[in-house]
Order: C-alpha cells, then structure tokens, then sequence
C-alpha cells in the first residue's frame, strides 16, 4: 500500500515570521477572484483552487511552497493535488487568510 505524504501545517504568524525574517517562500492564493480582490499576501500567486490542475506548472516544485485560502480547507486540496505532482515541499497555513494580521497588496486580474 502506497502512502503519500501528508503536507505539513503552518499558521498565519509563523508564515509571517518568517517573511519578516527574510525567507523567501513561494505562496500560492488558491482563493477565488472576488476574496482576493481584498488584498493578498504580497508577492503570492493566485490560482483559483479550480485552476491549480492546469496550471501547476508555474511553481517551482523546489521551492519551499505556502498554500493559502480562506481558512485551511481549499488550500489543503491544493496540496494533496501538488503532492501526486511530486511537490514535496508543501505547507498548508491552516489557519486561512481569516488568521493574517500582516500586509496585503492589492490584487490585479
């Protein structure tokens, strides 16, 4: 029996902590058009979580990868996705976009 690896949890403040101390981390928004139109984290890419199948290819599968959505649970999907891809390097922030108390960019479509 095949078992895959489960993608590791990390919170807002830790993703924050670790922007703030310099860490270059890929960050994939995998909310939809309307929540993002709020601000994301800067520097993030968003790929609507609908997208992420066709479009994966855009992240760099070596680097270190923080996926984000509103509150952990379309982020979590993204993962399990990116892990069957190989993506090994993969953290959830568990607890969403509801939990980010750091800067927000304005998001251009």
């Amino acid at each position: 029996m095949i078992s895959l690896a489960k993608p590791k949890n990390i919170k807002a403040e830790d993703v924050q902590a670790r922007l703030d101390a310099g860490d270059t981390l890929q960050i994939l928004d995998v909310r939809e058009d309307s929540e993002v139109a709020r601000g994301l984290i800067p520097g993030a890419l968003h790929i609507r979580l609908p997208d992420v199948e066709s479009r994966y290819g855009e992240l760099d599968p070596e680097r270190e990868t923080v996926v984000v959505c509103r509150s952990g649970r379309r982020s979590r999907s993204a993962c399990n996705f990116l892990l069957q891809q190989g993506f090994s390097k993969l953290l959830n922030m568990e607890d969403g976009m509801l939990a980010w108390k750091g800067e927000l960019e304005e998001y251009y479509p």
